[in-house]
């Protein structure tokens, strides 16, 4: 029977919890174990109650031969489980003289990525200059017309300031005598009264006039 040291999950959905747990490699995930050796909470918001190991026993098991997961491997190395007796063996590279050995074909593949790399930073070079000459020239030009604005706004000022006459000040007009007083009218004599006329006599009546009176 082959015995592994792996993790079993517990918890509710979306909530998942883990137990170290001593099982044979043919029993299912969550199935039968042999031992708990510890746990494992990554959701705890208490950072020391994430991850919980009897190192006693993580020892015992693998004295026996039982193969942790990768996943138990890096907890018991957190917890110091391979110390003393149990310290792990350094791993040393393999030796593969041949992989190393220069090729033709790895000398070509170098000398054509080393050409590529540096016609890439000959292209950046280029495009970075001419971003900096634009940006020059613009500056330049803005420059330009700043000073043509202002010397265009004081020559204005100047031409105005000499064609507009100074207007002289306007004498305050002299005070009006005041007309002399005019002296009173004197009453016109009266007119004399006119004389009356003197009355016309009459005429004396004609005798034919008596005697037509009479007759009648």
């Amino acid at each position: 029977m082959a015995v592994v040291i792996r993790m079993k999950r517990t918890g509710r959905r979306n909530r998942p919890c883990y137990r170290i747990s001593v099982a044979d490699s043919r029993c299912p995930r969550d199935g039968n174990v042999l031992e708990n050796l510890g746990l494992y909470d990554p959701v705890s918001p208490n950072p020391d109650a994430q991850h919980t190991v009897n190192v006693e026993r993580a020892r015992h098991w693998l004295s026996v031969g039982a193969k942790p997961s990768p996943t138990v491997h890096s907890l018991f190395k957190r917890h110091d489980v391979y110390e003393g007796d149990f310290a792990l063996k350094p791993q040393t590279p393999r030796k593969r003289k041949g992989r190393r050995a220069p090729t033709a074909k790895h000398t070509r593949k170098q000398a054509t990525k080393a050409a590529r790399a540096e016609a890439k930073n000959q292209r950046r070079t280029e495009r970075m200059a001419i971003r900096r000459a634009a940006a020059k020239a613009a500056a330049a030009a803005e420059a330009a017309e700043a000073t043509e604005a202002t010397q265009a706004t004081q020559a204005t000022q100047a031409t105005q300031a000499t064609q507009a006459p100074e207007t002289p000040e306007t004498p305050q007009a002299p005070e009006t005598p005041q007309a002399p007083e005019t002296p009173e009218t004197t009453e016109t004599p009266a007119a004399p009264e006119s004389t009356e006329t003197p009355e016309t006599p009459e005429a004396p009546e004609t005798p034919e006039a008596t005697e037509t009176r009479g007759d009648e």
